[in-house]
Formats: structure tokens, C-alpha cells, sequence
């Protein structure tokens, strides 16, 4: 704890006698003052110098704190700031994030999630962030080119994820992205089966999937289940 001392006030008087009476003496400087606290039997000795020494410097410090705060600030929209960050737009983001590798099949784009595997939910974020949804396969068109493509990057016998989900009611599969009701199929032989795991979770999430060499065919899977996914853009 700081217990102050007495503050005591020191008169230095060190100025040689003149030896040329003739001369003007200097008058002495203006006395620091020096005040003394106490710290656990230690004392800490402050001095403050000359008061214009003092205002001097506060001066300088306060016109280099208005320069540093300036610094960044929003300039009028008529004019260039080189420090200023412009706000993004979503349309800005959408074109940035549009830099990935989307490849065009029929009249959409489409992005392989393949490095990293995430599941259903994290899958949609990703590709809503990059301005795309979760795929959804309308046709039978679309499904033979999706997998074409996927065997041509080399992960055939890969899971990944769609935008089909029956978490509004079991057994009615729609499209997320969309909101529309999955009407053309693919389903893999006996699905979907809605498998309960010994967890109590259920198979709610709509995954291509080569289970057993016929090609990539749908299968329900828990939306917890972390895989690949495919994003896609409109053109």
C-alpha cells in the first residue's frame, strides 16, 4: 500500500559568488519540487522539473494525440483516404469468395468441399459463408454430372453431403437450400432406412455415397456424420 509522505520542498542554492562584481548575476533556477512516498519502507522520489518544462511537453504530447487519433478516420465519400477500411458489401463478399474453384455443369457451379470434412450443419455454413448453399440434385442430368465430376477429382467412393434433410418431419425429404420438396430420387437400395444408433440419433441428412461400387447413390446418414460436402452457385 502507497502511504504518502509529507511532501517536502527543496530550495537549491548552488550558484558560485561572483568574482567580477561588475557582472549580472544569474538568478538561480526555479526549484524542483520533489515529493517522497513511502512503499513498503522504500522511497520512491518523484521530481517534477520546471513548470514550462512541463507545459511544454503536455503541449507537444496533446498536438501528437490529435494527429493519432486522426489517423484512420473516415474521410468524406468524395475523397481518397489511404487509412480508411471501406465497409464490405455482401455482393463484394459473394464476388471475393467467388475466387474458389467452381466448376460449371449445366446451368450451375459447383465447389467440392474436399479439404476438410465437416458435418451437416458446419457444411451449410461453410458454403453459405462463400456465398453458396448446399447442393440440391433436381433431376437426373444433374445427379450424372455431379458424379461424373466427383469421380474426376479422384473421391468416387467418398461421402458427401447435400442440401436434402427430413428434419421437418421423417420421411419427407426436401432441400434445404431451396425449400423446395426432393422430388426426383436416387436412393441407394433399402434407403432411406432412418437407422437409430445406439446413441438414440437417427439418420436425418441426405449423403451421396458409393456404398457398393454402383456408383454414387443417396443414403440418410446422421447430420452429426462429418465427410465432405458440395457447394453450388448459380450462374
Amino acid at each position: 500500500m502507497f502511504s504518502p509522505a509529507v511532501p517536502t520542498f527543496l530550495h537549491l542554492l548552488d550558484i558560485k559568488d561572483a568574482q567580477d562584481n561588475s557582472r549580472e548575476q544569474v538568478p538561480p533556477p526555479s526549484p524542483p519540487l520533489v515529493v517522497a512516498y513511502e512503499v513498503d519502507s522504500a522511497a520512491v522520489v518523484v521530481t517534477h522539473f520546471h513548470i514550462h518544462f512541463h507545459l511544454n511537453v503536455m503541449i507537444k504530447l496533446f498536438v501528437l494525440c490529435l494527429a493519432l487519433a486522426s489517423v484512420g478516420q473516415s474521410a468524406p465519400r468524395d475523397e481518397k483516404c489511404l487509412n480508411c477500411v471501406e465497409e464490405p458489401t455482401r455482393s463484394s463478399l459473394l464476388t471475393a469468395h467467388w475466387t474458389m474453384p467452381l466448376s460449371k455443369l449445366g446451368e450451375r457451379r459447383y465447389y467440392l468441399g474436399t479439404f476438410f470434412k465437416a458435418n451437416w450443419y458446419k457444411s451449410a455454413k461453410f458454403c453459405n459463408y462463400h456465398g453458396m448453399q448446399l447442393a440440391s440434385i433436381e433431376s437426373q442430368t444433374e445427379n450424372d454430372q455431379l458424379e461424373k465430376h466427383i469421380k474426376e477429382f479422384g473421391f468416387g467412393n467418398e461421402h458427401f453431403w447435400t442440401a436434402g434433410t427430413d428434419q421437418g418431419e421423417e420421411g419427407s425429404f426436401f432441400w434445404m437450400s431451396t425449400g423446395r420438396p426432393v422430388t426426383f430420387t436416387n436412393w441407394n437400395a433399402g434407403e432411406p432406412n432412418n437407422f437409430r444408433y445406439e446413441n438414440g440419433e437417427e439418420e436425418h441428412c441426405l449423403e451421396l455415397w458409393n456404398r457398393d461400387g454402383k456408383g454414387l447413390k443417396w443414403n440418410d446418414s446422421p447430420c452429426s456424420f462429418e465427410t465432405y460436402f458440395v457447394c453450388e452457385a448459380p450462374l
